[in-house]
């Protein structure tokens, strides 16, 4: 057992972002994301919202500050709630949005792909990640 590791992050999901390098993605989805057609080795948390989520993995994974977080573009004039909680618990406040169709085609690409439970709508981030230490 290690100690001070979010039980959200499990042995599997810490060793494949351990695995991750330099500007590899990973998202986190919910329940309405196409995750296992993406992805057919998708990590499962189906208790889980995509903010508890996504606070867990940005306790371990450091962002990388050239790649904001990517969220779905839902259309709208403004974010949904959760696309916005999504960014504070990522502790970020840039972001790209992404086309719905170009999202799924940017997925395909993730080093990881996390299935929530979450319900809501547009509740998807891509996260990249950054380096463990300050550039010289």
């Amino acid at each position: 057992m290690l100690l001070n590791i979010n039980p959200l992050l499990t042995g599997e999901l810490l060793k494949r972002l351990d695995e991750m390098g330099h500007s590899d993605y990973l998202v986190i989805a919910d329940a309405n994301f196409p995750a296992h057609r993406l992805d057919p080795d998708a990590l499962e948390v189906p208790g889980v919202d995509v903010v508890q989520m996504t606070r867990a993995v940005c306790e371990v994974f450091p962002l990388d500050a050239d790649n904001p977080p990517a969220l779905m573009d839902s259309g709208a004039g403004e974010l949904p709630q959760v696309q916005t909680e999504l960014l504070e618990a990522a502790g970020s406040t840039a972001r790209t949005m992404v086309d719905r169709w170009a999202y799924y085609d940017l997925a395909q690409g993730a080093s990881v792909i996390i299935s929530t439970g979450e319900l809501r709508l547009w509740a998807n981030v891509v996260l990249y990640k950054g380096i463990p230490y300050s550039r010289a």
